[in-house]
């Protein structure tokens, strides 16, 4: 009977999930249930890890922002790396963005030594020497790739000292030890979120356009006391503020006095009793987790409140909520916001975020929002490229993260405020949806200047001159004083809209629908059998009568009067754009004018000056802008 019951084990791994059909062998589906056939590991788990890493997308080959490949993220930073570059050394921009004193420039990050990696960045390595198969056809292969990931849970569960048991509830330890992560509570959260998925199941088209099947099994009952036995350490202590279901720790960023009146890396406040904290800002950092982490513990450098991990979405807070981080290169929008940082080190956009870390990212926002009660919407969760410059000179030095092809539809999904349409087809208000594995359109300039970056899904959509493919982009008068036209570079943001932003309309010509942008019609495609936009209502403004046009600005900075003795009066200095009589734009807030005043590493003498003049937050271009509420009335469309 014992040897019986040997010969089944094979046959009782291979058997697929109650519930779903037997899938074709060459199939994706039948690549998972064949590999783990051959590695004795439940399909249920290979499935469920595959999701949490890489939604079943192989990415034609193209690695994660931290190096992994494939459907099961086997990681290869050594080959990865050779193509990185770090993006906080890019560009001219002063993270703190205020000139109350000398401008914070940003340290390289630098490229780590492939010795220096730590195994969880290497596991495509491992992988080759368990199942056999050469690295490159783990990098570029999905079967390949599924084989390696089963080998290595295979491994986990052997080196536990675990039978290959056909119950899933058995390998809660093995996929603990598959994040990768080197502390209980990380491990521990990735493990639930793999176990969650089996339990509900997943359903999905890939982008190789297959569709994949987890059926859910809601009485697996996984063995959580298997997450002891692997010897991974506590996280560090401290105040962190997160929610519960996350794992986070403390790694503080210094605030420290350097002499001659410089310090660093952040500001002591008092919010949101000093100031509301209004928008999140998502980032992310062109550096592997460990060069992060030394960059924001630099004294010298800049901060931000929180970062993410991106092969398991374990997170790191820095600064208590209460302090203001230097991250966004806009002092109005430092003071009022808390910025995330999220792992990666290439500038190759074409390389992707693991579901994992948009998972725990979401968490986190949710938390923060409902903390401070901040609106789920794209006119307060913003991205690092839709933060404004602060005045015409800085407009042309903002940073461009997390780009084009962060995945800003799936993670309001995760936020639970997915973007569905919430008016009829003749909505005076659009917003930007198009679906993000099949839009792809073609950028420049990932990997080499002019040259066409790699195929892949974007959230974000061009704005044409006219409603032609072939009519010029619209200019963007602040990038390009000049009135060059705007490109397809990956990093311009001048004739861009993204997911989740929402315009007025301007006019509708069969597919093309024009939006009020930066001060002129501007024409996307948005055919009705594949449209790249819902419509949508909210509130829009205009100016007021009798005004032929209203500045924009880049910060809501109160009126001159406002300032008590000892604090310097800030320039209330419009952008080089103008908002146009008969021209609509999207209300995000209203907000007073405001500026927190601190200059210096003594907070006793920190002021906030609040003025009587009041701001309405707009959509104004790719990123948001400011306007005087005296200037413009406003509608409900």
């Amino acid at each position: 009977m014992l040897a019986s019951a040997a010969l089944l084990l094979p046959l009782l791994s291979a058997a697929p999930p109650a519930g779903a059909d037997v899938p074709d062998a060459g199939s994706l589906q039948g690549q998972f249930a064949r590999a783990a056939a051959r590695h004795g590991v439940p399909e249920r788990v290979l499935l469920a890890v595959s999701y949490l890493q890489s939604r079943w997308d192989g990415h034609g080959g193209a690695p994660s922002v931290t190096g992994g490949y494939g459907p099961m993220h086997l990681t290869d930073a050594v080959t990865a790396l050779a193509r990185s570059v770090p993006h906080h050394s890019e560009g001219e921009e002063d993270p703190r963005g205020d000139a109350s004193r000398a401008v914070r420039s940003g340290a390289e990050a630098p490229v780590p030594a492939a010795e220096s990696l730590p195994p969880r960045l290497r596991t495509l390595e491992r992988a080759s020497a368990l199942s056999g198969i050469a690295a490159e056809e783990l990098r570029t292969d999905a079967a390949a790739n599924i084989e390696g990931g089963a080998a290595l849970l295979a491994a986990a569960q052997r080196e536990a000292g675990l039978p290959a048991s056909t119950d899933p509830a058995d390998w809660y330890g093995a996929v603990a030890r598959y994040s990768g992560a080197d502390d209980s509570a990380t491990a521990t959260t990735y493990a639930n979120d793999v176990f969650d998925l089996i339990r509900s199941g997943e359903s999905r088209t890939t982008d190789s356009g297959q569709v994949v099947t987890l059926p859910p099994a809601p009485a697996v009952a996984p063995a959580t006391e298997q997450v002891t036995a692997l010897g991974l350490r506590p996280p560090a202590a401290g105040p962190v503020e997160c929610p519960r279901s996350v794992a986070c720790e403390w790694i503080p960023a210094p605030y420290e006095e350097f002499g001659d009146g410089d310090y660093g890396n952040h500001d002591k406040a008092e919010r949101p009793s000093s100031q509301s904290i209004d928008y999140i800002v998502i980032h992310d950092t062109e550096a592997v987790w460990d060069v992060t982490l030394k960059l924001v513990q630099d004294p010298a450098y800049v901060s931000w409140q929180y970062s993410l991990r991106s092969s398991d979405g374990h997170i790191a807070q820095h600064l208590p909520l209460k302090d203001v981080g230097w991250h966004a290169g806009n002092w109005f929008v430092n003071a009022k916001s808390v910025g995330l940082e999220h792992e990666g080190f290439l500038t190759s956009p074409d390389s992707w975020y693991t579901e994992a870390m948009y998972r725990t990212s979401a968490r986190l926002v949710r938390y923060l929002a409902a903390r401070y009660d901040i609106p789920l919407d794209r006119q307060h969760v913003l991205g690092h490229d839709n933060v404004p410059g602060t005045v015409t000179s800085t407009i042309r030095g903002m940073h461009t993260d997390p780009g084009p092809y962060w995945d800003w539809a799936h993670y309001f999904g995760l936020l639970g405020r997915p973007i569905t349409p919430s008016a009829g087809p003749d909505a005076a208000v659009v917003t930007i949806r198009p679906g993000y594995s099949a839009h792809q359109p073609v950028y420049t300039g990932c990997a080499v200047a002019g040259e066409a970056c790699a195929p892949h899904g974007s959230g974000a959509v061009r704005l044409h001159t006219a409603p032609s493919a072939d009519a010029p982009l619209v200019k963007d008068i602040g990038l390009r004083p000049g009135g060059q036209d705007s490109t397809t570079g990956v990093n311009d943001t001048g004739a861009r809209a993204s997911t989740g932003q929402s315009y007025a309309v301007a006019e509708r010509r069969g597919d093309w629908t024009a939006v009020w942008y930066l001060g002129q019609k501007a024409w996307f495609h948005n055919p009705g059998k594949e449209p790249t936009a819902v419509n949508a209502r909210g509130l829009v403004l205009t100016p007021r009568e009798g005004l032929t046009s209203v500045p924009v600005y880049g910060r809501a900075y109160p009126e001159a009067s406002a300032y008590p003795a000892g604090v310097p009066v800030q320039a209330v200095s419009p952008l080089p754009y103008r908002l146009l009589a008969g021209q609509r734009y999207v209300v995000g807030d209203r907000t007073p004018g405001e500026y927190y005043f601190a200059p210096v590493f003594d907070s006793s003498g920190h002021t906030v000056v609040r003025g009587h003049e009041e701001y309405y937050q707009i959509q104004f271009g790719h990123r948001v802008a400011f306007v005087k509420a005296a200037d413009v009335r406003v509608s409900r469309t």
